[in-house]
Formats: C-alpha cells, sequence, structure tokens
C-alpha cells in the first residue's frame, strides 16, 4: 500500500526540510496521558517529531519508518539532544513488515494507515495493558492529490482490532491540514 506519495516523493520531502523538527501531533500532547509508562514503537514516525516529544516524556522510543532520509534526521535531532533512539528501516507496505520487531508497552501511529491485518496483529507486539494509539485523517476530510480515499481512517478499519482492545477514547478534530480523528485503544488483559 502507498500512502501519501511514494519512496521518492518522501525522501524529497525530509531532504528539503528545514533544520529543525515539527512540532509534535497536537492530539498525542493532548492524550500522552493514557499511555503506559515504559517502551513505544512510533510506527511511520518520520523524521521524529512525535518520537523526540516521547523521549523527552522518559519514553524509550523505537521509531520505524520506509524513508532512510527521515531516520537520518531523527538520528540527527536526538543527537543533538542527547537522545539514545532505536530506529528501523521498514517497508510498513509488507504485510509481515512488523512481525519481528519485538513486544511494546505503547503503540503509536500517526499520520499512516496500516492494513486492517497489521493492524489486527498489532496485539501481539503490546504488553498487557498496553495502549494503542492511531491519529490521522479521518473519514470526514475531503480528498485531495497528497490523500486518498484509502488513506482515510475508517470506523471499520477497526472491527478485528476490538476484539483484543478496548477503545479508551475517540475524539475528531478539525484544523488548517483538514480533518482527523483519534483513537486510543487499550489491549485487554
Amino acid at each position: 500500500m502507498e500512502f501519501i506519495g511514494n519512496k521518492n516523493y518522501w525522501d524529497e520531502k525530509y531532504a528539503s526540510r528545514g533544520d529543525q523538527p515539527l512540532s509534535p501531533e497536537k492530539s498525542l500532547v493532548e492524550n500522552a496521558e493514557y499511555l503506559k509508562n515504559g517502551s513505544v514503537l512510533d510506527i511511520a514516525c518520520g523524521d521524529g517529531r512525535n518520537t523526540l516529544f516521547l523521549l523527552e516524556k522518559g519514553f524509550t522510543v523505537t521509531g520505524v519508518d520506509f524513508c532512510d532520509q527521515a531516520l537520518a534526521r531523527l538520528k540527527m535531532f536526538a543527537d543533538q539532544k542527547n537522545y539514545i533512539v532505536d530506529t528501523k528501516q521498514v517497508d510498513l507496505s509488507l504485510a509481515n513488515s512488523l512481525e519481528d520487531i519485538g513486544i511494546f508497552d505503547n503503540i503509536i501511529i500517526n499520520h499512516y494507515k496500516l492494513r486492517e491485518e497489521q493492524l489486527a496483529n498489532l496485539k501481539n507486539h503490546l504488553s498487557d495493558g498496553g495502549i494503542l494509539f492511531v491519529c490521522g485523517f479521518g473519514s470526514k476530510h475531503t480528498v485531495d492529490a497528497k490523500v486518498r480515499k484509502e488513506d482515510l481512517i475508517q470506523t471499520t478499519d477497526f472491527d478485528e482490532v476490538q476484539k483484543a482492545f478496548e477503545l479508551i477514547k475517540y475524539a475528531e478534530d478539525q484544523d488548517d491540514r483538514g480533518y482527523f480523528v483519534t483513537y486510543i485503544f487499550r489491549k485487554l488483559k
């Protein structure tokens, strides 16, 4: 699955960005108290705006992305702040790409839509009581050249997830970038 552009698009985007990371996702900042202390897997971490925020909050973070330019920037930003971060280059378009990723206390997915089977499999990568945080363009977002209909997060995307998780918070938000949804799940014990 290709999400909001291909590898060349993202390589060029990160290569042309300035020397400062973007601010963390507003929804993550506002809902950080839901996260379980410990480790975080940041899926599709980009150049680390959320990873850096979580490191600052004392979490141990592993960031995964398919773009080597993004991961290099994340390492640079982390080094500037003397943070230790684990990064892995992962092609999330492959169905089994997260198979051997490990177990974490939290998994965050921001502005990326995993396949439903990948989402359902995340239960195998979260500790008991672990948190799955998903934020991105919701079904009410206006489709455009960068965000396709298949990129929008639908309630039905979580049908399988809800067999192993409880939804503890759902939120909708709209700003100048578009219409967003946030789902926060806790893994059942």
